[in-house]
Order: C-alpha cells, then structure tokens, then sequence
C-alpha cells in the first residue's frame, strides 16, 4: 500500500476522525471523538465539575464532600474516569485563558493526601507564573521554550513505549515528552487554581483504537 492510497482510504472513509499514523507498517491509529470523563470521587471539593464531567473550574468555596480516600484535599485536582495499563491514548484539554494548571497522569496507588508534588507517581505539563514547565514528581520541573499562548493541549500516553507527550493541539506541534517505564494503571490528570472562572475542558478526544489496513 502507498501512503496515497492510504490517505485516500482514509479521507473517504473516516473524513470526521482525526488519524495519527504509527511506526508500524499498515497500521493507523484513530482518535475516537468522546471527551475524557473526569472522576468526581476524587475531585478537591474546590473544583466544580460541569454536569457532563467533561469540564471543571476553580471554586473559592469548598464544597461539603465525602473525605474519601480517593479524594484529593491539598492540591485542587481530579482525575480522569478511566485508567490505562496498556497501549496508547491521548485526549485533548482546552486551557484557554487559565493561568495555572497541570495535565498529564497520575499512577493509582499514588497517595491523593497532602502536597502531592513532593511524593512520587505524577508526570505532567503545566504553566504558572507565566512559564511552560514539564516533568515528574518529586523531581524538579524544566523550563519549557514556549513563546506563545497555547490555548489546547494534547496529551498522549503511549504506555508500553513508557512516553507521555505533550503537543499544541491547534497546530498539531510537539511540546515535551517524558519517558518513564510504567508498571502500573495511570489516569489522567488535572489541576487548577483560579480566583475566576475559566474551566480546563476535555475535548473530542478520548483514547486511540487500531484498525489494520
């Protein structure tokens, strides 16, 4: 097959997804078109999720939640519904105007009490104080060289490759990756601090699946 021909294939057939090729041979990966679904067990009762979990904003009010163990109550973040311990997937996260969050993941047996960045289990991406910074916890974050505003992200997992990437889902333009070798389930991560609304929100973009060709 030519990769004519397979673009050709794909344009007829698949016009409403977005492809990303893979290193193998005859294989394509397809985004699926569901936003990721944000867990409200372990939301930090600062966050208010939108009814369709698909989007969540900074609360100066703190809500009256079940202290659960799942449940953050230090650092306001949430994960995602739904755990990978295989494969590849990425979702896309509309940042917008927010000036300070965090994406990336978080391992399941990571400790979700007190001040989550001085404890192992989250690698991630993030922007405050003006500046794009990735990396692991507990581990210092890098600098990234970011010269514009970035209003969404992509964030994709490749688990058994041990990589998690970070693009400009506008422009479809390579950030940051961290590797690591994952032997555990991870979710997807999320973190916000604002003092106005403005929700971090999942968009179109949930997981990959594959199709042969």
């Amino acid at each position: 097959w030519s990769i004519q021909r397979v673009i050709s294939i794909l344009t007829s057939e698949y016009k409403y997804q977005t492809c990303i090729f893979s290193t193998k041979p005859h294989m394509c990966v397809f985004l699926s078109t569901a936003p990721v679904t944000l867990n409200p067990i372990t939301a930090h009762p600062q966050l208010v999720l939108s009814e369709d979990l698909t989007s969540v904003t900074f609360s100066d009010e703190r809500q009256k939640l079940p202290d659960n163990p799942e449940r953050f109550d230090y650092n306001t973040a949430v994960l995602g519904s739904e755990g990978f311990n295989s494969g590849t997937h990425c979702w896309d996260v509309d940042v917008g105007e927010n000036t300070f969050w965090r994406l990336g993941v978080m391992t399941e047996s990571a400790e979700r009490k007190g001040a989550l960045y001085r404890k192992s289990g989250i690698w991630c991406m993030g922007y405050y104080a003006s500046k794009y910074r990735a990396g692991s916890t507990p581990n210092p974050e890098t600098l990234l060289n970011v010269n514009r505003k970035l209003q969404k992200i992509r964030v994709t997992l490749d688990w058994d490759g041990g990589k998690l990437s970070f693009s400009d889902a506008v422009n479809n333009t390579h950030l940051h990756t961290l590797t690591h070798t994952f032997t555990e389930r991870v979710f997807p991560y999320f973190n916000t601090v604002l003092t106005w609304t403005v929700p971090l929100e999942t968009l179109g973009v949930k997981g990959l699946a594959q199709k042969n060709i």
